[in-house]
């Protein structure tokens, strides 16, 4: 999916650098339809029904083509969906499928949306195409509202069947160590990651960039073999082995204030 922050052009990215590489239509910018789902359940369970909590903004910072947010759409009814992405070509196929989507950045200005406007964010396979992710955190935590949610998504460097593969010499599955081709691991399709993430690191990363880590789930991975699909459904019931991180966290409300009465 394609990063709403384009990172830093490096010294060989191939034509104009990183921004053609994400603009670039061939470039995947859609992830796994289970994992959507057991985002968006998740959203849904911390919204509530929009007919007694009340509609809600929710922004899908990196909705890439849009499917994510099309997928979350069915359960978050009532609620206002609103996608951002940095790229123009996936802006144009997202308007397809969802009514809002906004051209956002999340460096270079910001993202065109108030403080504490936002009740959630999605932030679904992006983290790891950014140079700068504390940046990026630090927007969120601006644009969401105090307890608003966020629910982050990204691939586990820790995966199972990437342990083995580590075990073997092999580079891990996710890792790129180019944007012209696949070198030294499995896969056909390079989609730009730049970081990756451990269940620990992802919940230490999160929490030293000011919120509170309510849940991390596991989520399976759309480009496992068919033949490992059950083996990868089981390890999501451990998020340290698991395919897809998927985190849920809030940002702080802040304390209740007290009242002192003199006598």
């Amino acid at each position: 999916m394609p990063a709403t922050t384009p990172p830093d052009t490096p010294a060989h990215a191939p034509r104009g650098g990183l921004r053609d590489f994400y603009e670039d239509p061939s470039v995947p910018v859609a992830s796994g339809t289970p994992r959507s789902l057991a985002q968006a359940r998740m959203l849904a369970a911390a919204l509530g029904p929009a007919v007694t909590a009340g509609p809600r903004t929710v922004l899908d910072i990196g909705c890439g083509d849009g499917t994510a947010a099309a997928t979350a759409a069915p359960l978050l009814t009532g609620h206002r969906v609103i996608g951002v992405d940095w790229s123009q070509d996936a802006l144009r196929r997202a308007r397809t499928r969802i009514p809002h989507a906004v051209r956002g950045e999340l460096a270079d200005g910001g993202l065109p949306f108030r403080s504490e406007s936002a009740d959630a964010v999605l932030f679904s396979e992006v983290i790891e195409h950014l140079v700068d992710p504390d940046a990026a955190l630090d927007e969120i935590h601006r644009v969401l509202r105090p307890g608003g949610h966020l629910m982050l998504s990204t691939p586990n460097l820790a995966a199972w069947y990437n342990r083995a593969l580590l075990l073997a010499g092999v580079q891990p599955v996710f890792s790129e160590v180019s944007l012209r081709g696949i070198h030294g691991r499995p896969g056909t399709e390079v989609v730009g990651h730049l970081r990756l993430y451990t269940a620990r690191a992802l919940r230490e990363f999160v929490a030293a960039s000011g919120f509170e880590v309510v849940r991390l789930r596991g989520a399976p991975f759309h480009g496992v073999p068919r033949p490992l699909r059950p083996l990868d459904r089981l390890a999501c019931a451990a998020p340290s082995a698991a395919s897809i991180l998927l985190l849920h966290a809030r940002r702080p409300a802040p304390p209740a204030s007290r009242t002192t009465r003199r006598t």
